[in-house]
């Protein structure tokens, strides 16, 4: 069996990876922005904040995505690993793509607007993260 059919047949590997990847999406996004910045003659190259609150509305909001992205990778990462090596990945298969999904609405929120409707939107997908993180953490321990 290949590994793109194990991803295929694992929902918890796949949702990880996808995960990943998104993460890895953003960081591109981010560096185009940079880039964009640096080749317009707006920005030196080495004059960026690690933080983004140099670069204007769309960039700020894509790079805190992109870092909280970052910030909650290694959490859903150790759950499925240790489902794994526990031979408890069922206790994922049936919500972890929501994981994914609600990772990627949260981004997609986080970069659309700060308007408060849209923070609540956004807040209610990172809520759906923790919740389920939380109870993968719950049944792999007890």
């Amino acid at each position: 069996m290949s590994l793109p059919e194990t991803l295929a047949m694992n929902p918890a590997l796949f949702a990880l990876a996808g995960f990943a990847g998104w993460t890895v999406f953003l960081l591109l996004t981010v560096a185009n922005l940079r880039m964009a910045n640096f080749f317009t003659g707006k920005k030196a190259i080495n004059g960026f904040s690690p933080s983004g609150d140099d670069l204007p509305g769309f960039g700020q909001r894509v790079t805190r995505a992109h870092l909280n992205s970052v910030e909650n990778l290694p959490v859903f990462a150790a759950l499925v690993v240790a489902a794994g090596l526990s031979g408890q990945f069922s206790i994922m298969e049936g919500t972890v793509m929501y994981v994914l999904y609600a990772r990627i609405g949260q981004s997609v929120a986080h970069m659309i607007s700060t308007a408060p409707l849209v923070v609540w939107v956004r807040a209610t997908f990172f809520f759906v993260q923790v919740l389920l993180m939380a109870w993968y953490a719950i049944q792999l321990v007890f």
